[in-house]
């Protein structure tokens, strides 16, 4: 299962307390104060790893602690510190105050972290008190309470080409063929329920991550449809590939649907390259073939008409996506 959102709460260690202890042995019955500090507490550190794909881990468990350091102990013992609590999340998560809304971090590279809360500080213990004027005080401090924090996980998948386009367009077959992924597919809206990655193999030592987005709708930006729930992924992408089915009534409408769903959410996703496929070519008669192809889009933009399942123009499209990407 695909979790892109989760709300956790995370709560630091205590800081032990320092204590009031006075050396005592056999020959030296008034030795000086020896009460040693509280141990800090721990904290709760948040780290993005690569190897994970989903925020799953949290959709059953919310409330996460760290350990709280250990009182002060006397012979100046200081307490042992609390351990650290370390949640692993996956790269491209970001990481906002569930209650205000404000952005704390933007965890993009494999082992990016944060500390999320802070643990506490070890209470002192007695002897830190000690003066010439006052060489057994009696006194010690309490440690801190650990920092606390309610926070809102966001996942913004990681690729550099995004496929966007109407539900059945053939974004699934499309990145089953140019990579190993292999999405279900089927011959019905709404197949793709969840983004998929794949990486394309350029060539030896050239490779590329491309996402097969679910299908926007019209209106996906007011939460229409399932586009919403994925549209916050297009952003991390560096190059969007327009998918166009073949037999759509009007290819340069559901073109400009499209944009315009993409401008509504975010617009600065169209200052990215792009890139337009009319898909499906293998089930074009002669007849559309010759009026699908008189049809014109802008200029800058690139426009291939393809088949995934025949392979027509594919190595053409993946050559298109690779100058984009390293011209960017």
């Amino acid at each position: 299962m695909f979790i892109d959102q989760a709300t956790i709460y995370v709560k630091a260690g205590y800081g032990g307390n320092g204590i009031v202890s006075f050396r005592r042995e056999k020959y030296i019955p008034k030795g000086g104060p020896d009460g040693g500090n509280g141990g800090n507490g721990g904290s709760i550190i948040i780290r993005a790893d690569r190897q994970l794909t989903t925020l799953m881990d949290f959709r059953y468990k919310h409330k996460y602690f760290a350990e709280s350091g250990v009182h002060g102990m006397g012979a100046n013992k200081t307490g042992k510190t609390g351990k650290d609590t370390i949640l692993r999340v996956p790269a491209g998560t970001i990481l906002k105050d569930a209650n205000t809304d404000e952005l704390i971090a933007d965890l993009i590279d494999d082992g990016d972290e944060i500390i999320i809360v802070k643990g506490g500080r070890g209470g002192k213990g007695n002897a830190e008190f000690a003066t010439s004027t006052d060489q057994a005080p009696r006194r010690a401090t309490k440690g801190t309470e650990g920092e606390e924090k309610t926070i809102q996980l966001e996942l913004k998948l990681l690729a550099d080409v995004g496929l966007v386009g109407f539900p059945n367009a053939g974004k699934s077959t499309l990145i089953s063929r140019i990579s190993a992924a292999k999405p279900k597919i089927a011959d019905y809206p709404f197949t793709t329920l969840i983004p998929n990655l794949g990486i394309v193999r350029y060539s030896e030592e050239k490779s590329f991550v491309v996402a097969d987005m679910p299908g926007l709708i019209e209106g996906a930006h007011k939460g229409k449809g399932l586009g919403i729930e994925f549209l916050r992924h297009i952003e991390r992408t560096r190059v969007l590939v327009f998918m166009i089915e073949c037999a759509s009534e009007d290819p340069k409408a559901q073109y400009k649907t499209l944009v315009n769903e993409l401008k509504s959410f975010n617009e600065t996703m169209l200052k990215k390259p792009q890139i337009i496929a009319i898909t499906k070519m293998d089930l074009a008669d002669d007849t559309l073939r010759k009026s699908i192809k008189k049809i014109k889009f802008s200029k800058n933009i690139p426009l291939l008409h393809i088949s995934a399942v025949s392979g027509e123009n594919l190595k053409d499209l993946v050559d298109e996506m690779w100058k984009k990407l390293k011209r960017k």
